[in-house]
């Protein structure tokens, strides 16, 4: 099933959010990400092996930390593109006593959302 790329997502689940940063290999591409990249690219900037960039990469977008787009190519080949999606993240204690994760983010562009809807399809075909 495709995710609204328009909808607002959900809280990001605790555990995956402090695995992420936790890492050392994720806070790495995250500090490499000044502007958007490929996985190839990252790798190389980060001097992780490519291997272990796909993995980190994925654990950083379940994280919600990673915004992937589409770098649309004039020769079909289209490549996934990675960018930091937060500029805070907040982990507060409820009236429950529960703790709850909040990413403070920048407000999508059109093109921004285009792309992630693209990448939602993409995904699906």
């Amino acid at each position: 099933m495709v995710r609204d790329p328009f909808a607002d997502d959900e809280a990001p689940d605790l555990q995956e959010v402090l695995d992420a940063l936790d890492d050392p290999d994720c806070r790495a591409i995250v500090s490499a990400l000044e502007e958007p990249m490929t996985a190839s690219e990252i790798s190389e900037e980060s001097d992780i092996p490519l291997s272990t960039t796909y993995r980190k990469l994925d654990r950083l977008e379940e994280a919600q930390l990673l915004f992937e787009g589409t770098e649309i190519r004039p020769d079909g080949q289209h490549a996934s593109i990675y960018e930091v999606d937060f500029e805070e993240v907040v982990i507060a204690l409820t009236e429950e006593r529960d703790f709850e994760t909040e990413i403070a983010r920048q407000p999508r562009t059109p093109d921004q959302r285009l792309e992630s809807l693209w990448s939602e399809v993409r995904k699906e075909t």
